[in-house]
């Protein structure tokens, strides 16, 4: 205001001069009016990028949670199948434990009536055998008690007294004889009883035996075959499991991409919109200034034609008071010509102060048009470059970013890979081991079967020979290998 009071000052009140000083603080205020709308709505955007990226954070963490709860249900899922797997197998077991228990006990059952079976046959056996060797017995004593009579008849020199003597002793000796005879065979059968019965407890306890290496078996092949099963289930869970974590990166990861996306295109988009906006006010600008061009230069020609008609009164007082000091040094017969030559004079001087006049005024047009040309042209040049390297930043800035987030991907994808082939290598681990537990098992389980079964035929073999049976193992069957 200070500024334009000293133009008021100097150049005076004329409406064309008061006008050009309304249109310029018309044309100020409009442009603080602008500047402020233009921080409003850079504070609006910046507002927007603030709300967009919590949005983004939310559905980033939403997703976070989703997945979350998706895995834990997963895992849940696996570990109730585990323990199914792991019930089912004990129950399994046990299931075969009774059944062993019942075949166990009936095949005991069995073979104690096949042994008491077999000793009724061998009873029954002596029997027969023994009856027949005492109605040969008696067949033989009554033959011989017939000839021994036909004997005693034919010899005509012995007395009846010697005769009957002789017969009984006779009959006597044949008595002692088939006693001896009986008690022999009753001794050897008693013999075959006992060694055939021992026999047969020995053949009882060689089934009894292939029984337990049949029922042990039977028990580890089951456990084998449901740890194989165990493990195939572990190994397809732990597909499943990678395929799922897999599956939620790939998704997590796609958001935060399609999110950065669409970020970047908002930042573009208000980018370009701002660069139009500055381009349009510059236009805008530039149109205020053309159309306010006339305006400042009426007010500078004016200013032109002040200072010409103040240089007119300068040299018009001067030519006044020179035309005085000349009529007063110069006779009035020479007055005439003294004042004819002065006005010519100054004629010729007003002429030239004209013509400068008129020149400083084309040279003014045409220096302010040029100027005014130069300056917006200018302007455009420096806004052009500003708003393409503010461009530039944005697309660095976002290629920054992307390659930021790429790089953050990789990383999470090794990370995942890392787990994973750690996870599966535990797994691989713990299945060799397992297997190698089992395995040892089985073989400490039958090899102290095996023992216990040895040290019992031993023991019954030592008892065997001990009662005078001899070697009862030389009919035994092949010995499987049970390991």
């Amino acid at each position: 205001m200070l500024i334009y009071s000293s133009l008021l000052a100097n150049v005076g009140s004329t409406p064309s001069f008061i006008m050009l000083i309304y249109s310029s603080l018309l044309y100020n205020v409009t442009k603080q009016i602008h500047q402020h709308e233009q921080e409003n709505e850079l504070r609006e955007q910046m507002s927007g990028y603030k709300r967009m990226r919590r949005q983004h954070q939310k559905q980033l963490i939403a997703l976070e949670n989703k997945l979350k709860a998706e895995m834990d249900e997963h895992r849940l899922k696996l570990q109730k199948e585990v323990e199914t797997q792991a019930n089912n197998a004990y129950i399994e077991l046990e299931k075969l434990a009774k059944r062993h228990t019942i075949h166990c006990e009936k095949e005991m059952k069995t073979m104690s009536s096949d042994e008491k079976k077999f000793q009724q046959q061998i009873v029954s056996q002596q029997k027969k055998e023994l009856t027949t060797f005492l109605d040969n017995q008696k067949k033989q004593y009554k033959l011989c008690k017939e000839k021994m009579k036909e004997e005693m008849n034919e010899d005509h020199h012995t007395t009846k007294k010697e005769k009957q003597e002789r017969l009984s002793k006779h009959k006597e000796n044949l008595q002692h004889s088939q006693a001896e005879e009986e008690a022999q065979v009753l001794s050897q059968q008693r013999v075959f009883y006992d060694r055939n019965c021992r026999g047969c407890k020995r053949k009882v306890m060689i089934k009894r035996h292939a029984l337990e290496q049949e029922q042990i078996r039977e028990e580890l092949n089951k456990k084998k075959t449901q740890k194989e099963m165990e493990h195939a289930m572990l190994i397809r869970q732990d597909e499943s499991t990678q395929e799922l974590e897999h599956r939620q990166l790939k998704t997590l990861q796609k958001l935060r991409m399609d999110l950065i996306r669409l970020q970047h295109q908002t930042e573009l988009e208000n980018q370009i919109e701002y660069n139009n906006r500055r381009e349009r006010e510059l236009r805008r600008k530039h149109v205020l200034e053309l159309r306010q061009q006339p305006k400042n230069l009426k007010a500078m020609e004016l200013q032109i034609k002040k200072q010409f008609q103040d240089t007119c009164k300068v040299q018009t007082r001067q030519y006044k008071a020179l035309r005085h000091h000349q009529m007063e040094v110069t006779p009035k017969s020479e007055h005439k010509v003294v004042l004819k030559a002065l006005k010519e004079e100054q004629t010729r001087k007003l002429a030239i102060l004209a013509e400068q006049y008129e020149q400083s005024i084309n040279e003014m047009m045409a220096s302010q048009a040029l100027r005014l040309d130069e300056a917006q042209e200018a302007e455009c040049q420096a806004l052009r470059q500003q708003l393409q390297q503010e461009m530039e930043l944005l697309n660095a800035y976002q290629s920054k970013i992307k390659m930021q987030t790429e790089a953050q991907h990789d990383r999470e994808q090794q990370k995942l890979e890392h787990k994973v082939s750690l996870r599966r290598a535990h797994l691989e681990q713990k299945i060799e081991e397992e297997l190698a537990s089992l395995q040892k098992e089985r073989t400490e389980r039958i090899k102290h079967l095996l023992e216990r079964q040895e040290r019992e035929i031993d023991t019954f073999d030592m008892e065997s020979l001990r009662l005078g049976f001899g070697n009862l193992g030389a009919l035994d069957p092949p010995k499987d290998d049970y390991r």
